[in-house]
């Protein structure tokens, strides 16, 4: 178990940015018409029909989008049993869940080491932004102007050219 999720009395789940894995051990025998699994935008209901024996079901901490959450059961070479793997996809994926159902025990979110994500993963105005300072972090280090810098020098230029009457070889200008 890593520190990304957290253990149940029913069930294991740990996350990613994107999505949250439940890993549920089941008795032997079990197949999937036994088990009634319910997954919805803002609730999860997996239950073993014969018994009405609850795994977990609840309100889910935060959305999902549930058309692209699913379920299935697999044998466990560990546990030599079969488990239930539920696998829902986050409506927000920028953001760790402290538990998966609301009054379950909740894990320090601060002490998640954030993973490594490629600037693919995030969305366009995230990734223009993280761009544009890395950019500028590099330009800094190398002692060169900030992207903003650059913006002020061309618009100083324009100036300049749009108005050849000033005389601006005294001028002192600070591009910070």
């Amino acid at each position: 178990m890593n520190n990304t999720g957290g253990k149940e009395e029913t069930y294991e789940w740990t996350q990613t940015l994107a999505d949250v894995d439940i890993i549920v051990p089941l008795p032997v025998g079990t197949k999937s018409k036994d088990l009634s699994i319910i997954i919805k935008p803002n609730s999860l209901s997996a239950i073993l029909k014969q018994s009405q024996f609850t795994f977990i079901d609840g309100k889910l901490k935060e959305s999902i989008v549930s058309d692209d959450s699913t379920w299935s059961i697999s044998t466990s070479s560990s546990l030599n049993q079969p488990i239930l793997e539920i696998h829902l996809e986050k409506q927000n994926k920028m953001q760790w869940w402290p538990c998966v159902v609301e009054g379950s025990k909740e894990i320090d979110v601060s002490k998640i080491e954030p993973e490594n994500s490629n600037l693919s993963d995030l969305p366009t105005e995230t990734r223009a932004m993280v761009e544009k300072m890395m950019f500028d972090q590099r330009q800094k280090a190398a002692g060169k102007p900030t992207s903003d810098q650059l913006k002020k020098q061309e618009m100083l230029n324009k100036f300049k050219q749009a108005h050849p009457e000033l005389d601006f070889s005294n001028a002192k200008i600070d591009m910070e």
